[in-house]
């Protein structure tokens, strides 16, 4: 059941937590059950983000209240599947929300590079 903050602009969300954006970054190029998003997250961030699986499903039932992420009913081979893994998606909604979050971030980085807070010149 979605709540009823799912409506307005996905802006209007902003800002999401660290934790959440991940997740849905996870699920931005496919469905994956929990533990491939834990391991999505884990290696995307080269080991410095580590959801434990409380928080994880803490946020998917989050993101899936606000409509966000749903869980989906395509399931794999019955070989390549435990029938007790929950495979999740992420939604038209989510994906808004995902991406002003990322122009969110990205305004974040430029105005930092205008105030030369990169001493890297990789970085700028």
């Amino acid at each position: 059941m979605a709540s009823s903050q799912q409506a307005g602009e996905p802006q209007d969300h902003a800002p999401l937590t660290p934790a959440m954006f991940h997740v849905l970054l996870a699920l931005a190029d496919g469905e994956r059950h929990g533990y491939a998003i834990l391991k999505e997250v884990l290696l995307r961030t080269e080991g410095k983000v580590r959801l434990s699986a409380g928080t994880l499903y803490g946020i998917i039932k989050r993101l899936n209240e606000e409509g966000w992420i749903a869980e989906s009913d395509v399931r794999p081979a019955a070989s390549l599947d435990d029938e007790r893994r929950r495979y999740y998606r992420l939604t038209e909604l989510g994906r808004r929300v995902a991406g002003s979050e990322a122009r969110r971030l990205e305004a974040l980085v430029d105005m930092a590079r205008t105030k030369n807070l990169f001493r890297d010149p990789e970085l700028a």
